[in-house]
């Protein structure tokens, strides 16, 4: 089982080494001219929204409109850390990734202490993990950015402006999808409880929440460069066909591998009996949970790279019907395939 498994995984990753190869070739000849690149970079994206909606809703059984809501986040997040960057502000960099990081300490170390002494099981507590998740980041706004933003930016700007450039997409990548996974954990905690039809009513719900809460960046949220419904602009264009390559690659070996391990199996086996799935011990709950963050993080992911390749941002690209189009993907593509 073990050499049927490896011999695809090699061919797999050689063939990709070579397609990687062979389009950036083409793109430094300018053979693939900017349209078309412009839809190669949109396909990939797309794709891993897909990925996301098939590990949910293929592999899990969930149904789900709520892959461009967690996209948004993805996409509007991270574009706020490169935009303030360029204006020689590092304070999007520490609170996203230090607020993310924060609440991701709290959320674990406050559950294992009141698990061991008190007996008290919170990680599946939305009041907990919703106060956690505040104290994480009011700590990092209120402390952690006005102590490290300075020096952030000074170390940032000693390095060459190239590899600072990477340095901070990749944290801004990281932060989106980071984020995209600590609201959907959030969301999908009381959520998940709900049968699979009144899940989807719900997630398409939150979709047409994160596009009007985009509408009024600039009123209701305290992000007046997202401009709201005007759109934002003066996004950065750092996507590349390298970033693609391997943030597609990184969403398809990490679903992969997911799918062949034990708790992969047991993400499916909720898909095919809920009751029987408990019946033999399976964690129905915390199976649920992870295959939505999972599959929310690839999204995030997906917008991140989607928002720097396209250097601007309109709510109205998330609008709720654009929902159905990794859904259409996904259907037409085989649920619970990644072929």
């Amino acid at each position: 089982m073990v050499q049927r498994l490896r011999q695809p995984s090699v061919l797999f990753l050689v063939g990709s080494l070579l397609l990687f190869v062979l389009v950036q070739i083409l793109l430094s000849m300018g053979v693939i001219n900017p349209y078309w690149r412009g839809i190669l970079f949109w396909g990939a994206a797309i794709t891993m929204v897909s990925l996301g909606l098939n590990l949910i809703y293929g592999f899990n059984g969930q149904f789900s409109l709520g892959q461009y809501g967690f996209y948004a986040i993805g996409a509007y997040a991270s574009a706020d850390v490169t935009y303030r960057y360029v204006h020689e502000d590092a304070s999007g960099v520490i609170v996203l990734i230090g607020g993310c990081i924060l609440t991701l300490l709290l959320m674990w170390g406050l559950s294992v202490f009141l698990r061991r002494f008190y007996g008290v099981h919170t990680i599946t507590s939305f009041v907990f993990n919703l106060l956690a998740t505040i104290l994480g980041f009011f700590l990092a706004v209120r402390f952690l950015s006005p102590a490290l933003s300075g020096p952030a930016l000074s170390l940032l700007q000693s390095l060459p402006p190239s590899i600072a450039q990477q340095i901070v997409f990749f944290l801004a990548l990281l932060g989106g999808a980071a984020l995209a996974g600590i609201v959907s954990f959030l969301f999908g905690i009381p959520v998940l409880e709900l049968g699979s039809d009144y899940f989807g009513i719900a997630t398409l719900g939150f979709t047409i929440i994160i596009k009007v809460l985009a509408d009024n960046t600039d009123t209701i949220l305290p992000f007046p460069e997202m401009k709201g419904a005007r759109g934002m602009v003066g996004i950065p264009q750092w996507t590349t066909w390298p970033w693609v390559f391997l943030s597609f690659m990184f969403v398809v070996l990490m679903m992969r591998n997911l799918l062949h391990s034990s708790t992969g199996r047991a993400i499916v086996s909720v898909r095919e009996d809920e009751r029987a799935a408990e019946l033999v011990g399976i964690d129905v709950a915390n199976a649920k949970i992870l295959a939505f963050v999972v599959g929310s993080v690839f999204a995030g992911l997906a917008g991140g790279i989607r928002a720097h390749d396209l250097a601007f941002l309109h709510p109205q690209s998330f609008h709720f019907i654009q929902s159905f189009n990794p859904l259409i993907i996904v259907v037409f593509g085989g649920l619970g395939s990644m072929t």
